[in-house]
């Protein structure tokens, strides 16, 4: 998800994190090593009935 920032975020253990960028990508799918911020993680996953597509 993006958001604008600056943005700060409070994690589950309390600490802050906080970024100062204009637009910050937020991982919603917590796979990301960088959790609160989105690494694209996600996308090296696929569906394990996943068949390459025919044209």
């Amino acid at each position: 998800m993006l958001i604008e920032g600056p943005v700060e975020f409070v994690t589950e253990d309390g600490s802050v994190v906080r970024s100062d960028r204009p637009v910050v990508a937020v991982c919603t799918c917590r796979r990301s090593l960088l959790y609160p911020f989105c690494d694209t993680s996600h996308r090296r996953r696929q569906r394990p009935d996943a068949s390459p597509r025919e044209p």
